[in-house]
C-alpha cells in the first residue's frame, strides 16, 4: 500500500473510531484467528481427517488430553467415532463453511446489486416485477427457500456427480435466498442518486446506462451494501451449518461446521460431549463475530452517528 494512503487511513475518522471500539477490536481478532487458521489449515492440523489412510479406528472416542487406552495417542479436543482428531476436522470443516460463506454473499451480492441498479435506474415494468418478486421472497423464511432451491438443484443434478456439485448447489441455494435485501438497498439509492445532476451530466455526454449505473451510481451505494454483506457472511455461515445439520447440505465426505455439530450430537447423551461441543463453539466464536463486527461497520459508517 502507497505510504500516503497509508497515513490517510491511519489518520481517518474509520480508523480512529475503530481503534476506539474494544468489540470491533476483538471480533477482528477473532474472525482474523479463525479464518488464517483455517486457510493454512494443512500446515496447522496435526493430520488430514478426510484422508481414510491417516485414521486408526483404535483412538475412537478418545477424551481431550487423555492418552488413548489402546494406541497411547493424546488429542488436544479428542477424537470422533472414527479416530478423527476432533481438532483438525474444525480446522478443515471451517474452510468449507468460510467458503460456502463467503462465496453465497458474493453471489448474492452480485445478483442483488444488479437487480436494485436495474429496477432503480429504468423503473417502470422492470423495477415492478423485480420488486414484487423480492416482496414474495420475503414472505418465506431465507432458510425455508435454500431448502427449497436446494432440493430443486440436486434433483436435476445426475446421481453420480450429486456428492461433488453439493458445495456449489448449496452455494447457489444459500444465494438465491440472500439477494433480496441487497437490491431493495441499491435500489433505494439508485432512486436517489439517479435525479441528481451528476447522473443527469452523464446522460447529457452520452454515457450508456451500465456505465452511469456502475461507474457513477454504484460507488455512492457501496457503504450500506458493505455492511449488509459483513452481517450477511454470519447469516450465510450458519445458514450453511442450520442446511449440513439437517443433512442437506455438505456430504459426508467433506463435512463442515454443520455436519460437524450433526455427527456430535448422536453422541452427546452417551457421554462423548467433546465431538460436539467443540465445533459449536467454533460455529458460535465464528458468527458471533464476524456480527458483531457488522454491527460495528454499520456504526461507523453511518454519518448520523459519527
Amino acid at each position: 500500500m502507497d505510504k500516503s494512503l497509508w497515513q490517510d487511513f491511519r489518520e481517518s475518522d474509520f480508523f480512529y473510531a475503530f481503534k476506539r471500539s474494544p468489540v470491533a477490536l476483538v471480533s477482528f481478532a477473532v474472525v482474523c484467528i479463525l479464518v488464517l487458521s483455517a486457510v493454512f489449515a494443512p500446515l496447522i492440523a496435526p493430520t488430514n481427517p478426510f484422508d481414510p489412510a491417516s485414521l486408526n479406528l483404535m483412538n475412537g472416542f478418545t477424551p481431550p488430553l487423555e492418552p488413548n487406552a489402546f494406541t497411547g495417542d493424546a488429542f488436544l479436543m479428542g477424537t470422533d467415532d472414527q479416530g478423527r482428531d476432533v481438532f483438525s476436522t474444525i480446522l478443515y470443516g471451517m474452510r468449507i463453511s468460510l467458503f460456502v460463506g463467503a462465496s453465497a454473499v458474493l453471489f448474492a451480492m452480485v445478483l442483488g446489486i444488479t437487480l436494485g441498479l436495474v429496477s432503480g435506474y429504468f423503473g417502470g415494468w422492470t423495477e415492478t416485477i423485480i420488486m414484487r418478486v423480492a416482496d414474495v421472497q420475503l414472505t418465506f423464511p431465507s432458510i425455508l427457500v435454500a431448502m427449497l432451491i436446494f432440493g430443486i438443484a440436486k434433483g436435476f443434478t445426475p446421481v453420480e456427480y450429486r456428492d461433488q456439485m453439493a458445495i456449489w448447489v448449496l452455494i447457489l441455494a444459500i444465494g438465491l435466498s440472500d439477494w433480496v435485501q441487497f437490491a431493495r438497498v441499491v435500489r433505494g439509492a439508485t432512486l436517489v442518486e439517479k435525479s441528481k445532476d451528476y447522473v443527469a451530466a452523464a446522460r447529457l455526454i452520452g454515457r450508456s446506462p451500465w456505465a452511469i449505473m456502475l461507474k457513477h451510481i454504484l460507488p455512492n451505494a457501496l457503504s450500506p451494501v458493505l455492511v449488509i454483506a459483513t452481517i450477511s457472511l454470519a447469516l450465510a455461515i450458519i445458514a450453511e451449518a442450520t442446511l449440513s445439520f439437517l443433512g442437506v447440505g455438505a456430504p459426508p465426505t467433506q463435512p463442515s461446521l454443520g455436519t460437524l455439530i450433526r455427527i456430535g450430537q448422536g453422541f452427546l447423551f452417551s457421554g462423548e460431549w467433546w465431538i460436539l461441543f467443540f465445533p459449536a463453539c467454533t460455529l458460535l466464536a465464528l458468527a458471533l463475530s464476524v456480527n458483531l463486527l457488522g454491527d460495528w461497520l454499520r456504526d461507523a459508517l453511518n454519518p448520523r452517528l459519527r
